[in-house]
């Protein structure tokens, strides 16, 4: 077993015994390098399926050239993907749902992989969206859980290990995939005397997922398997892991970094797995930014024992690859063998999150062999997605959903709104008395790009345009809450709002980018209204919320139509941890919405995009209040009755394309 020495901390965050054929001598010296990718969800090409169009800005066959030139400079090199790859495109959904690919044949997103040589991959939590059956056949794999035959075939997979520590099989009482693999690994180094020589390392990899998984896709995995936590899996296999003769110890962990006090459900755990011993790597992901980022505001990335700079976690290096190909994670480790063993020198040890965007705005060239690979696939996705179902005599999109723009969320909100009182006429009676309310969010607010919005123009509607405004392929569900519950659930949305000090003349940032776009739950319900006070505190925003034109009781009932996600838990929302659904609908939430247009067939913005709920509490400020979005789309705002916006710069001098806007909130929003 290696041992672990803490004598001197400036230098020295862990050390190895390194098989070789020879004596190797003290002072030699090696680099190792460990190169990231995370969250692809299924960007394999630079295309937007939902725009029909281009876009450079995405796609794991630019992260190929960074790949190469990360090759070049390291030699020694292991490339690993973070997971959610599977999921998030309509690439990936046309060969899950529509012509779902066939036992023989490798998925778009592995033909890449395995062009690009990838050495290893863990799981995310997006893996497990089209259930297990699905994951068990891409995967190559045997699941040894209720669902999957025993005779099953083992089908085409990726030509790469997948590790997965703590999700376990019920029925057999074993992780679902291989907790770990150790990877042999020869690598060159150099002799103190200057001269090259030759060595074996090997790298143990485990891969761990957000335990949340079996609340958000409860209806895949119930009864089929359970989680353990992420601290508790490292724990356990960690030892048995350098028992047998790892030298190094990289934990693929799909999560971000949470402060919070440590539960074995934790989503983001990597702020405790950095503390297990053992650990020399951290490949981190779904947050979606990128680590290290010296800029960064993000929570967790600004917790005691973080450095954002230098890309450490309790000085356990760690890399973040943003998301879709946007970034590659390269930590260069400056290894040396001290006579005895070797270690990792902490003080030439480099972490980055190399981007696909170069200094002067361009991005790197594409690899042409990936476009290659899956050039049918491709093709027949945007046939797929061409699939005419309505026609719409407005714009729908939420380049100013933040701000109140409900154009695209309101037809989502109408879809699930119907569905559910069909539901509850045909299945529920005792549930007829009750009104149904719906709530929806921005899936797409600007996160990943300035590109990154639902964006849906008047005229004919097709599938890729449901699929903009539903982006996701979560299930229908309901909730049976009542008036404090409702109250309780908005206010958690209303933290997509900073606190704006209405006394301060300088320029205060209205939206909370650390908390997500799709939380951003709002109804849009002619019966309902409310308001966002943002000078108030968390929890204490949401004022004048009325019922059919009188104050909302709180002990008043609804059913509200949500999805899956929501209702188990995702997202933190008071009260929803999955014992208040009432309808788990056997029907997708997108598909609920392409029923709903192709029954509506003409959607107009009177009828299906200018009903809002919710305003901002009117509030003198005398500094600007302002938001990023799109430059250029300030008709947009006119369109949806946003009076009170102002774009003030083109660009907002960040460098990523976004215009600044101001509101007034002296009239409302």
């Amino acid at each position: 077993m290696r041992l672990v020495y803490l004598a001197l901390p400036s230098l020295l965050i862990g050390c190895s015994s390194l098989p070789h054929g020879g004596a190797t001598p003290a002072g030699a010296e090696a680099t190792f390098a460990l190169l990231e990718t995370t969250d692809l969800h299924a960007n394999v090409l630079s295309y937007d399926y939902y725009k029909l169009q281009a876009d450079p800005a995405i796609g794991l066959e630019r992260t190929a050239t960074l790949i190469r030139q990360a090759r070049a400079q390291y030699p020694n090199n292991l490339l690993l993907d973070n997971g959610d790859a599977l999921q998030g495109t309509a690439l990936a959904d046309y060969q899950a749902l529509v012509k779902p690919v066939a036992c023989g044949e490798t998925l778009a997103i592995y033909k890449a992989m395995n062009h690009l040589g990838v050495d290893g991959a863990g799981i995310g939590n997006h893996e497990f969206n089209y259930g297990l059956a699905y994951l068990n056949q891409v995967t190559g794999n045997h699941f040894e859980v209720d669902g999957v035959p025993a005779d099953a075939p083992r089908c085409a997979g990726p030509k790469f290990p997948i590790v997965l520590s703590n999700i376990y099989s019920i029925k057999s009482k074993k992780p679902l995939f291989e907790p770990y693999r150790i990877l042999s690994r020869q690598i060159q180094a150099t002799g103190p005397d200057g001269k090259p020589l030759t060595a074996t390392i090997k790298v143990g990899i485990i891969g761990f997922a957000p335990p949340g998984v079996l609340s958000w896709d409860k209806a895949w995995l119930e009864g089929k398997v359970y989680a353990e936590g992420v601290r508790e899996s490292a724990q356990k296999y960690i030892p048995q892991m350098r028992a047998e003769g790892a030298d190094l110890v990289v934990a693929i962990s799909h999560g971000g970094v949470d402060g919070a006090p440590y539960t074995p459900q934790m989503e983001n755990a990597n702020y405790y797995l950095a503390q297990v011993p053992g650990v020399d790597a951290l490949l981190i992901g779904h947050a979606h930014l990128p680590f290290p980022d010296a800029a960064s505001k993000a929570a967790g990335f600004n917790l005691p024992g973080v450095d954002k700079t230098r890309g450490t976690i309790y000085g356990v290096p760690a890399v973040m690859a943003n998301l879709w190909g946007k970034h590659l994670g390269v930590i260069g480790l400056h290894l040396k063998y001290d006579g005895k063993r070797w270690v990792i020198d902490q003080s030439r040890t480099t972490v980055e999150a190399r981007a696909t965007r170069q200094a002067d705005g361009s991005y790197v060239a594409a690899d042409p062999g990936i476009a290659e690979l899956i050039a049918d696939e491709h093709a027949a996705t945007i046939r797929y997605v061409k699939t005419p179902v309505g026609n719409s005599d407005f714009r729908m999109s939420s380049y100013f959903a933040d701000v109140g723009d409900i154009s695209a969320i309101e037809l989502v909100n109408q879809a699930q709104t119907a569905y559910v009182q069909e539901y509850v006429k045909a299945n529920l009676p005792q549930y007829a008395a009750l009104p149904v309310l719906s709530m929806a969010s921005p899936f797409k607010t600007g996160a990943a790009g300035v590109a990154d919005y639902t964006d849906v123009k008047p005229g004919a509607v097709a599938l890729n345009n449901a699929a903009d405004l539903y982006l996701y392929p979560n299930a229908l569900h309901a909730v049976k809450v009542n008036g404090a519950q409702l109250k309780a659930w908005l206010e958690k949305s209303a933290e997509r709002f900073n606190r704006i000090d209405p006394d301060s003349s300088a320029q205060q940032e209205l939206v909370n980018t650390g908390f997500a776009g799709f939380n951003f739950d709002m109804l849009t319900s002619a019966d309902v209204s409310y308001q966002i006070d943002v000078t108030q505190p968390v929890d204490q925003r949401i004022v004048k919320l009325h019922y059919k034109g009188a104050p909302l009781s709180p002990a008043q009932e609804f059913l509200v139509a949500t999805n899956n996600y929501r209702a188990s838990g995702g997202g933190g929302f008071p009260g929803l941890d999955g014992g208040k659904t009432v309808i788990a609908a056997p029907d997708s939430s997108r598909d609920v919405l392409i029923a709903y247009i192709q029954k509506t067939k003409e959607l107009t913005r009177a009828r299906n995009g200018a009903t809002r709920s919710w305003r901002f509490a009117p509030v003198a400020v005398k500094g600007p209040v302002v938001f990023r979005s799109a430059p250029g789309l300030l008709e947009l705002a006119r369109d949806a009755g946003l009076t009170g916006v102002t774009q003030l710069k083109a660009d907002d001098g960040g460098g990523k394309g976004y215009a600044l806007y101001a509101i007034d909130l002296s009239k409302g929003g």
